[in-house]
């Protein structure tokens, strides 16, 4: 792992997949989280669990088939479900106390209806430039709410989070569209996460009533420059 001079978290995919003792590192860790019941969990910790598990399972997806320009280029191996093509999120992929789950499943069955918290969505990492960072570390029960505002303050201050056009208005992260429920179901619901999280910068621009003129998202791979994929 390491950070671009774009304030960006990426990842040494090339470097990993590369190397037996990390892929098999990675395999035991999900293995063992495979075998642990959150079901038992107090909440911080199953919240920290499932966030860890999306994304090691995210991370052998894109090692398993590395190299790709993009983890949308993965798909999901079930002809029957139309969204299957829009890349590997609908493929089980991991069992848990007997139930076999794919990365959707982990993020809006069980994540987001289990812990009604928008900063779920800063847990979470799809391998891509332009999701919130994924850390160098595992989520933790015992840091978990400073980590979880960190994490949101990082996001949100980033201008891929937020940003200020010429125009005035605020482009922001699609994830904050695609969501929106999760951030209080309309802009002004956005609005208020945003100043939650502001820095001095961000806040004044946030002062007046700007208005969200426009969204985006960067599928591209967090991969780190030395591990371009193979044309």
């Amino acid at each position: 792992m390491s950070v671009d001079a774009d304030g960006i978290n990426r990842v040494d995919y090339a470097g990993w997949r590369a190397s037996a003792a990390d892929m098999a590192t990675l395999n035991a860790y999900l293995a063992e989280l495979s075998a642990r019941r959150p079901s038992a969990m107090q909440r911080a910790e199953a919240m920290a669990y499932w966030g860890n598990l999306y994304n090691a399972v995210t991370l052998k997806v894109i090692l398993d088939r590395y190299p790709v320009a993009s983890i949308r280029d993965i798909k999901s191996d079930s002809w029957l479900d139309p969204k299957a093509y829009t890349g590997p999120w609908r493929q089980q992929r991991v069992t848990v106390e007997g139930r076999r789950l794919s990365l959707d499943d982990i993020e809006h069955v069980i994540m987001r209806p289990t812990f009604k918290d928008p900063r779920v969505h800063y847990i979470v990492n799809c391998a891509s430039n332009g999701c919130p960072n994924l850390m160098n570390r595992v989520w933790r029960a015992a840091t978990l709410e400073a980590d979880l505002d960190a994490a949101a303050r990082a996001f949100v201050n980033h201008p891929r989070g937020v940003a200020m056009l010429p125009s005035g208005g605020l482009r922001v992260s699609s994830i904050y569209k695609w969501f929106i429920e999760d951030f209080g179901g309309d802009d002004a619901g956005l609005i208020a996460h945003f100043r939650s999280y502001a820095e001095p910068v961000l806040a004044r621009q946030l002062a007046g009533s700007p208005r969200i003129a426009e969204d985006d998202y960067d599928w591209a791979l967090n991969r780190t420059a030395t591990t371009r994929p193979r044309s």
